[in-house]
């Protein structure tokens, strides 16, 4: 087969007026970026008075190197819903450039289920992520060199919570020293960077609703705290305006295609392990008056994106998804039952079927938000009959809703059975929606991080160490106590122990910081050992990227 790089390039890519023209936008709305991209200037567009799309989510179990294709599937089912005739959008988040250099690859899709131009959309794409690369560091700048100016604000040095940020995996950068060099260079002091994707920049540009409320959440930040312990602002350094200015192109979303035509929005992407793993809001609500369905994702496992982009987008953008996806492979389910990758092309139902409780978890904790769903399994060339007869019979046995996706393969061909499973699962609600989020922000900051702990990752305890509770004391006192809450933890396992696969039970989650993210409008939970600078590999996919007689190779 070919490779995804050799299947993007040799693709009939229509020019994105003539996308645009299938939603019914004309040129004079879009903002061209060459032929085949474009931005759209959602403000100018009237776009209140039409009907809301469904919405569906595509998500998966706790992933593995064996590769789930998440976003592979999300791509495959929109292509399958328009070849249904259902006028469907897809909305996904930016590939980040660090892990595109590294081993992860983009997040593009796959095989005959991506979006394009491929090339364009996991480099540079339209820049929004330099516009967020230099807002940061705007605001990094500004802040050093108030205090190098005589720090009227009476900024303590050693409380400086804002860090630089580069769109790279570097683990040089996690701890840095800045400010050498004497006096002029400013005062030395500890910092580190982060990517670019982990920036509150991010974040806040994900979770706004337009300009204004973009503006609004980059003037609440938090950068550091005064020698008397109070918050400083990045309206106190006076940055507002220069951030705003710099991402005021950044803040439109980008339209592209899919290898099949159908019209993608792709919009943001903050990492799920840190921040809440959702394409921009904007972009959304955009797509969900352009269509009748939006096929959207949420970053690594349903522990993770999911349960953010229920708790977290959903009750922001007000938006009550239709139906969820549960992406899985045989070949992960059989890591999870603890099969070692380098075994995983060898039959093993045993093992399957032990892995399966990994999913049932997923399962059971998209049903405590009253949400019907689809299990998609994403099929590999390495699945045998036997396993697939297992799996197929189990989901029969457990009443579970299950299709064999091909999109990978076949594209929207390959996943039509799919697309009919979540239509009838859609129209049996009749209408009824009983969404509700897992917690009320009202609730205290310890029980809202508890409740998250036992009911979506089964813990049986939860221990905050002092710092924890110091800082949760703090919050309270500034009156943040009621914001969403966005846990950083392993996105591997249920736990915090990334060793800890399948379903894991009994064990303690243990909470060491808690830290405000006020523009995003949530708080930050720390648990385990959470990189926010992630490393190349010992042989990163940068070493095989090259560009030859005006070929792009090595690209995936």
């Amino acid at each position: 087969m070919l490779s995804d790089l050799e299947i993007a390039q040799q693709a009939d890519i229509m020019p994105v007026k003539d996308i645009a023209k299938k939603l019914g936008l004309k040129e004079d709305d879009l903002e061209f970026y060459g032929k085949y991209k474009a931005k759209i200037d959602v403000n100018k567009l009237n776009l209140n008075n039409k009907k809301d799309a469904k919405v569906i989510l595509v998500t998966a179990i706790s992933p593995t190197p064996a590769g789930e294709g998440k976003s592979t599937t999300t791509i495959g089912l929109t292509d399958a819903l328009n070849r249904l005739g259902k006028k469907t959008m897809v909305a996904l988040r930016e590939p980040s450039f660090g892990p595109v250099l590294g081993v992860k690859g983009g997040a593009a899709g796959g095989g005959y289920a991506q979006v394009i131009p491929m090339e364009d959309i996991n480099l540079h794409f339209t820049g929004d992520l330099h516009a967020i690369t230099t807002s940061n560091n705007t605001i990094a700048a500004m802040l050093d060199n108030h205090i190098h100016q005589g720090n009227k604000l009476g900024i303590d040095p050693t409380r400086i919570i804002w860090h630089r940020c580069l769109d790279m995996n570097d683990r040089a950068l996690r701890s840095v020293i800045v400010g050498l060099g004497g006096t002029s260079n400013g005062q030395p002091r500890e910092d580190h960077f982060d990517i670019t994707v982990a920036s509150e920049i991010m974040a806040v540009l994900c979770l706004s609703l337009d300009l204004e409320d973009f503006k609004k959440r980059v003037s609440q930040i938090v950068v550091a705290y005064t020698y008397d312990k109070k918050p400083v602002t990045v309206d106190d350094l006076n940055a507002t305006g220069a951030v705003a200015l710099i991402m005021k192109d950044a803040i439109k979303p980008n339209l592209v295609q899919t290898l099949e035509h159908s019209p993608a929005f792709i919009h943001g992407g903050p990492f799920a392990n840190i921040a809440h793993g959702c394409n921009s809001i904007i972009a959304t609500k955009a797509a969900m008056k352009l269509s009748d369905y939006v096929v959207t994702e949420a970053g690594f496992g349903a522990d993770l994106g999911a349960e953010k982009f229920f708790d977290i987008k959903c009750r922001n953008a007000n938006i009550n998804p239709s139906a969820v996806v549960m992406v899985a492979t045989i070949r992960a389910l059989k890591m999870h039952g603890g099969v070692l990758k380098e075994d995983l092309n060898k039959e093993n139902v045993d093992a399957l079927m032990k892995g399966v409780c990994n999913l049932e978890k997923h399962i059971e904790n998209i049903s405590k938000y009253n949400l019907p769903f689809v299990v998609a399994i994403n099929k590999f060339y390495t699945d045998t009959d036997n396993e697939i007869d297992a799996l197929m019979k189990w989901a029969e046995s457990k009443n579970i809703t299950i299709s064999l996706s091909e999109v990978f393969t076949k594209g929207g061909l390959g996943g039509l059975d799919l697309a009919k499973k979540v239509l009838d699962k859609i129209d049996m609600q009749d209408g009824a929606n009983t969404f509700k989020p897992i917690y009320d922000l009202n609730m205290p900051i310890k029980e809202k991080i508890t409740t998250i702990c036992k009911e979506i990752y089964g813990a049986s305890n939860v221990e905050f160490l002092q710092t924890a509770k110091n800082q949760i004391a703090s919050l309270k006192r500034n009156g943040w106590d009621k914001l969403a809450i966005c846990m950083a933890k392993t996105q591997y396992s249920f736990s915090d122990n990334p060793k800890l696969l399948g379903r894991p039970e009994g064990f303690t989650m243990t909470i060491r910081e808690v830290k405000p993210s006020i523009g995003a409008g949530f708080i930050v939970v720390l648990t385990g050992d959470i990189m926010t600078m992630p490393g190349l590999p010992k042989e990163p996919a940068a070493e095989k990227m090259d560009i030859i007689d005006g070929v792009t190779v090595g690209l995936f």
